[in-house]
């Protein structure tokens, strides 16, 4: 039997996309219970790739472990919500004042309008930036201790829903280096404080108790990183840990039901490929893997049951894509067997998979079998996704096998299509450049309007998938690990929150 978290589909409603100009009380949680005041334990599946600096791809470990927050949050709906900005006013379409909340940094510092000034500036003149502002230039300027002034080069009608990325968390003066590397360790604001991180294998934090939104029912959190899926699920069986996120799902019925919590995810798993260079350079090779690849084989043989045949970027968990859907036009024609076995005789199709997700690998090998019968050479480079980064990104790779939270950066879709698929995009492993699609995502991401903005996205989606830059195999849905005595971990299927201030053992 399947349990569900709270809210699920629900919770990924984007309508509206801005909450108005309003306050929140500052009101927190009182500790209570048997287990109030203990610590948590838990297993996270990929290692930090730059010592958790907020400006990677670490930055959503900082915010399940609640470590870290920006002027803004996501609530339930996908709204922004405040966080560290108490309320919000839109001056024009490029001007907005943000007022800032009487709040501390782990370090004993105050939150100020130069503080936020001085984080948002070294995210935004990161050497690489993050993900988040891949397609706005944004401008920060104190306007006095409490009021922040923020502009964009162009209209951009969801920045408060920017400002909820967990890459644009705010930290004191005292985590920024001259060499340009950032530490959260104890300059965070939020209710747990990172006081010691163990290279990539552990991480100690205790509970922040100058925290403006109150004070944590636990007393801290004990992490460590397991990278092997199985181990994960182990060490919740044998009460090593308290939490285990990513249980891969061969193992999920193995657990408990009562231990077993499934979360509808907008992750969508798909096929990248690199448009750049090598073989998938060829529009009709890429048509090829296209039609060659069924991502509906592995939904059974691969995930247990716990996914769906993938129809496009943008799954069942985000609730209005199905219905603004867009045929796809003008693909290119696909190479016969015999073409693909012409065209790259001599040559091998480099597929890159990793193992920090148990059924990436597993899938890797079902399109490997699946791309050889269409006339590829195949051979796979498995190792884990901090080590390949890097490569992927410099296009030393054919394809990817890639598992995408496509709601994770802003809660707000455009941000995930401007990185991955425009021609300036940070975050573009398919090193797509094509005209058309720069134009739908940036007509996409002038819309104001919930409703058109939806429509846009999923234009701008079927120009994507035009291209079969992209090749969509299967919509997730996420295991977590719970145990039994634990109460208030968050199953978000944005997967950026997993303990808060209610988190605790019973």
């Amino acid at each position: 039997m399947r349990t569900t978290s709270r809210g699920l589909i629900a919770a990924l409603a984007l309508s509206p996309l801005l909450a108005g100009c309003f306050a929140s009380g500052d009101g927190g949680s009182g500790a209570g219970g048997a287990g109030a005041g203990s610590r948590l334990r838990i297993a996270l599946a990929r290692p930090p790739a730059q010592a958790l600096s907020p400006l990677g791809s670490d930055a959503t470990v900082l915010s399940k472990l609640s470590v870290v927050e920006g002027l803004t949050a996501l609530d339930k709906d996908g709204a922004a919500a405040p966080a560290l900005a108490k309320s919000w006013t839109r001056k024009n379409d490029t001007t907005w004042t943000f007022e800032l909340r009487k709040a501390t940094f782990q370090d004993g510092t105050r939150v100020t309008a130069d503080a936020v000034v001085n984080a948002l500036s070294h995210a935004n003149g990161a050497e690489t930036k993050p993900v988040v502002l891949s397609d706005v230039t944004l401008t920060a300027k104190a306007d006095d201790a409490d009021t922040v002034t923020l502009t964009t080069k162009a209209a951009d009608p969801v920045l408060p829903l920017r400002l909820a990325s967990p890459a644009l968390g705010i930290l004191s003066a005292k985590a920024y280096a001259k060499d340009g590397t950032v530490s959260p360790v104890g300059t965070g604001t939020g209710p747990f404080e990172i006081t010691k991180l163990t290279g990539r294998t552990k991480a100690t934090l205790d509970r922040y108790d100058g925290y403006w939104g109150g004070k944590a029912k636990a007393s801290g959190i004990d992490v460590t990183w397991i990278v092997d899926g199985t181990a994960r699920a182990n060490a919740l069986r044998g009460g090593d840990v308290d939490i285990a996120e990513w249980i891969p799902t061969a193992q999920a019925k193995l657990l408990d039901e009562r231990t077993r919590h499934v979360v509808a995810s907008v992750r969508t798993d798909s096929l990248v490929l690199n448009t750049a260079s090598g073989l998938f350079a060829d529009a009709s090779l890429r048509a090829a893997a296209r039609a060659s690849v069924d991502g509906g084989v592995l939904v059974d043989s691969v995930f247990g049951g716990y996914a769906e045949k993938a129809e496009g970027l943008f799954g069942p968990a985000v609730p209005w894509a199905a219905g603004d859907r867009v045929e796809v036009t003008g693909r290119a024609k696909a190479a016969t067997t015999a073409q693909v076995k012409k065209e790259t005789k001599g040559k091998t199709l480099r597929l890159a998979a990793y193992t920090n997700r148990a059924e990436i690998p597993e899938a890797a090998t079902v399109l490997q079998q699946q791309l050889e019968k269409a006339g590829f050479t195949v051979k796979q480079d498995v190792r884990e996704y901090t080590q390949m980064e890097a490569d992927l990104l410099a296009g030393k790779y054919d394809a990817l096998v890639f598992s995408r939270v496509t709601l994770l950066d802003t809660g707000d879709a455009v941000a995930y299509l401007a990185s991955d698929f425009t021609s300036n995009g940070v975050y573009n492993i398919a090193g797509l450049k094509d005209a058309k699609v720069d134009r739908a995502i940036r007509a996409a991401a002038g819309a104001a309007d919930t409703a058109e903005r939806h429509r846009k996205i999923m234009r701008a989606e079927a120009e994507v998938l035009r291209t079969d830059a992209v090749v969509p195999l299967v919509y997730e849905t996420v295991v977590q690990g719970v145990a039994d005595d634990v109460e208030g971990v968050l199953l978000d299927p944005r997967e950026r929150s997993l303990v808060d201030l209610d988190t605790h053992l019973k």
